[in-house]
C-alpha cells in the first residue's frame, strides 16, 4: 500500500478512536489525523545527511508534543504532555540538538487530577522550580458535563523534579469558560512575574482568548486580578475554532505574543503571533500571519516555545506531525527579527547550521 493511502487510513482509524473532542488526545492516544478540511499528509522521503555542524529536523525523533525550554544555565531541559507511559516527559540536552530522555518530571499527580497530562512548563523562583501543567479534574465539570481541564502547580528543588504538588485544587480552573489549558510564565521588563493561560471554550462552542494574572514571587499563589488580554481571540479564517499556547516574547519595547491555532491534529495548526506596547495588551494580530505552518515533512506545526542558544540566537521550538499523523515530534528552526517583524526559517528539514 502506498504512503500516501496509508497515511489516509491512518488518519480514519485515529479520527474514530484518538480523540475526547476537545481539540486534544485522550490518554492512550498517541495522535490523530488531518483535521479541519487541511490537504492529506505527505508520503514519507529519506531525510538528508547533515554535515559538519549541522543538523536536521527532528531534533527529537519520538513524541513530545507540546514542548516547552527551560535554560538552567548548565544545560538545557525540555518538557513535554504526556507520551502515555509518562505524565510530563523530559529530556535534557547540552545543544538542543542532541536529547536525552530522562523519564518523568511528575510521576505522582495531586488527588484533584486524573490523566490527560499536558503542556507543562517551568520557571526557576524563590520556591524551586515551579512547574505549571494542565490535567483533567473529573470533579470540576464544564458546561458539557464532562470533567475539566485545569491548571495546576508544582515544585521541585531540581529541575527534573520529581515535581509535587499537594494542593487539593487546581491553581485556576474556568468552568463557566470551559476549563483552563496552556499556562505559561511571563517575568516583565520590571522583574514582576506574571501567568498567561488560555480557556477551554473549544470543548463547549465557545470562544477562546487569553487571560493573565499577577504572581507572587514565588510563582505558587496569584497576587492580583485576572486580566482578559483584549485583540487576540479566535476570529481570523487561519485560527479556526480556537487560538491556544501563548508565549510571550519582549524586545526593543514591544511585547510579541506568539500564539497556536486552528485543530491541532493536522494540517491546519500553525503559529502566528500579536503585538503590543504593554504586557497585558491590547494586542493586535499581525497581518503576515500564520508565520509558520505546514511544509513538507513537518505538519501541522505549533505550541512553541522560545529559547536563546549560548550564542544569543534565538530559536522556535514546536512539535509537529509526521507522515503517518501518528507522533508528533521536536522540531527547532532559527527565529529572527526583521524590521520589527519575527521571521521564523522553518520548517526546514533539510541540513541547516547548528545552535
Amino acid at each position: 500500500m502506498r504512503p500516501l493511502l496509508l497515511a489516509l487510513v491512518a488518519f480514519l482509524m485515529a479520527s474514530c478512536s484518538s480523540s475526547n473532542g476537545n481539540g486534544e488526545p485522550t490518554p492512550g492516544a498517541s495522535g490523530s489525523g488531518v483535521a479541519g478540511g487541511g490537504s492529506p499528509a505527505p508520503s514519507e522521503s529519506v531525510a538528508p545527511t547533515p554535515g559538519e555542524g549541522e543538523f536536521i529536523n527532528p531534533v527529537i525523533d519520538e513524541n513530545m508534543p507540546d514542548p516547552f525550554v527551560l535554560d538552567t544555565g548548565d544545560q538545557y531541559f525540555l518538557y513535554s504532555t504526556t507520551n502515555i507511559a509518562d505524565n510530563y516527559p523530559y529530556a535534557t540536552s547540552d545543544d538542543l540538538v542532541t536529547w536525552e530522555q530522562q523519564g518523568d518530571a511528575m510521576p505522582r499527580l495531586p488527588g484533584w487530577a486524573n490523566g490527560n497530562t499536558w503542556a507543562p512548563e517551568v520557571t526557576e523562583t524563590s520556591a524551586g522550580y515551579v512547574m505549571y501543567f494542565t490535567a483533567r479534574a473529573p470533579a470540576l465539570t464544564r458546561p458539557d458535563g464532562a470533567g475539566a481541564q485545569c491548571v495546576g502547580v508544582a515544585v521541585s528543588p531540581e529541575p527534573g523534579g520529581p515535581f509535587v504538588s499537594e494542593s487539593d485544587e487546581p491553581l485556576v480552573c474556568q468552568l463557566d469558560l470551559g476549563g483552563t489549558i496552556d499556562a505559561s510564565i511571563v517575568r516583565d521588563v520590571d522583574d514582576s512575574l506574571w501567568l498567561i493561560y488560555k480557556n477551554d471554550g473549544n470543548c463547549c462552542s465557545m470562544p477562546t482568548r487569553f487571560f493573565m494574572r499577577p504572581m507572587s514571587e514565588d510563582g505558587l499563589t496569584f497576587a492580583g486580578d485576572e486580566i482578559e488580554v483584549e485583540g487576540v481571540v479566535n476570529d481570523q479564517e487561519w485560527e479556526g475554532g480556537v487560538v491556544e499556547a501563548p508565549t510571550i516574547y519582549h524586545r526593543d519595547g514591544t511585547y510579541y505574543l506568539f500564539f497556536s491555532a486552528n485543530d491541532y491534529a493536522g494540517p491546519p495548526y500553525a503559529v502566528g503571533y500579536a503585538t503590543s506596547d504593554s504586557l497585558t495588551g491590547p494586542y493586535v494580530d499581525a497581518e503576515e500571519n500564520p508565520i509558520l505552518s505546514t511544509e513538507g515533512t513537518a505538519i501541522g506545526p505549533g505550541h512553541q516555545t522560545i529559547i536563546e542558544d549560548r550564542d544569543g540566537d534565538l530559536w522556535l521550538v514546536y512539535h509537529a506531525w509526521e507522515f503517518t499523523l501518528r507522533e508528533r515530534k521536536v522540531w527547532i528552526d532559527e527565529l529572527r527579527f526583521e524590521d520589527g517583524k519575527p521571521v521564523v526559517d522553518g520548517p526546514d528539514a533539510d541540513p541547516q547550521p547548528a545552535p
